[in-house]
């Protein structure tokens, strides 16, 4: 197989972490033990993904937090915390702590837009204040100016036995240096490279100067490093769904495939009035997967990944496939594992 990139230098996973609404610790768990396994397997990087009001984690956050408390090397991030769900003061605090207790590994992805469902949640969420809340990229704004240590009130010092700082506490040195930009458009993947941050590309895209996948993801990476101080050295991470069949049961094989098989008519062509495509989720052994990643164009761009794991699988599949990606898929692709 020619090699047709850089050999891949990141190699990390995405999950959402399914749990039973009437048994809710056991997925939690679930998740806890998937990201020790993948710090076991030497995987670079393990990603968490908000499901608000769903059966998912709602709270990466905090789920890290404890995660971080269970892995001693391996990066943490979320991709993404969609902030029209967060006051930007508070997350800067949680994020900061979180950083902190895992000595410097949390890589926190962000998104801005609305909540999903906004007309049905909003009256819980900003029951004053939805009609007026800056839900644009002013909201990242305010984030990472909290997390790199602007003021964030004009009072500080002493009252009475406490004492108070202008700016988020704890501080967490580098972590501005960690965030990311979760973006799907020409628009944010500029604006990320302008702020920069790193840029976090997925296998979802607007069809805005095309309708191939590969080339619209590989002018959001080119464009963001245009307009990045870093150049072509700015960081970008690809999360493809990638699900590699090696050491799979019949019984799972069949699975995997019936479930790429009902996600690929969404891939034919432009979704919805926003036009999103999606990319095909990846099928077979590591080394039929890694040939039609070399033929990628954006994924020939790049040199970190965030593969995601497939949204509704058993905890013994996700234990195959991870075990597959660190041990087939990673090696095919020029990756070599943590220690």
């Amino acid at each position: 197989m020619p090699l047709t990139s850089e050999p891949l230098r990141k190699l990390g996973f995405l999950t959402i972490g399914l749990f039973d609404g009437a048994d809710p610790r056991r997925g939690h768990e679930s998740t806890l033990e998937i990201i020790e396994l993948g710090e076991k397997l030497g995987f670079d990087s393990a990603w968490m993904r908000h499901r608000h009001l769903q059966y998912g984690i709602a709270s990466p956050v905090a789920v890290l937090a404890a995660a971080s408390q269970r892995t001693s090397r391996i990066e943490l991030g979320t991709a993404v915390i969609p902030l029209g769900w967060e006051n930007p003061l508070r997350l800067a605090e949680d994020l900061a702590t979180v950083d902190i207790l895992s000595g410097g590994r949390l890589n926190p992805g962000v998104s801005v837009g609305p909540p999903m469902h906004y007309d049905q949640v909003k009256h819980a969420l900003y029951p004053d204040t939805a009609d007026i809340e800056d839900l644009g990229y002013g909201r990242v704004r305010r984030l990472l100016d909290f997390v790199r240590g602007e003021p964030a009130t004009d009072f500080s010092g002493v009252e009475g036995f406490e004492v108070f700082s202008d700016r988020v506490q704890p501080h967490a040195q580098g972590l501005d240096r960690r965030m990311w930009y979760g973006g799907a458009s020409l628009r944010s993947a500029q604006w990320a490279g302008e702020n920069g941050m790193n840029f976090l590309t997925s296998s979802v895209v607007k069809a805005e100067e095309s309708e191939d996948f590969a080339e619209i993801q590989l002018s959001h990476i080119r464009t963001f490093r245009a307009h990045h101080p870093d150049g072509d050295r700015a960081r970008v991470s690809q999360g493809l769904v990638v699900i590699p069949t090696d050491t799979a049961s019949p019984e799972q094989r069949a699975k995997y495939q019936e479930y790429a098989r009902q996600r690929t008519p969404r891939t034919a062509a432009p979704q919805g009035p926003a036009r999103m495509m999606f990319a095909p989720d990846l099928v077979g052994t590591s080394a039929e997967i890694a040939e039609r990643l070399y033929s990628h164009a954006a994924f020939r761009e790049i040199d970190e990944v965030a593969f995601a794991l497939p949204f509704t699988f058993d905890h013994d599949d996700y234990v195959q496939i991870l075990t597959d990606i660190a041990t087939g898929l990673g090696p095919a692709l020029g990756w070599r594992a943590a220690v």
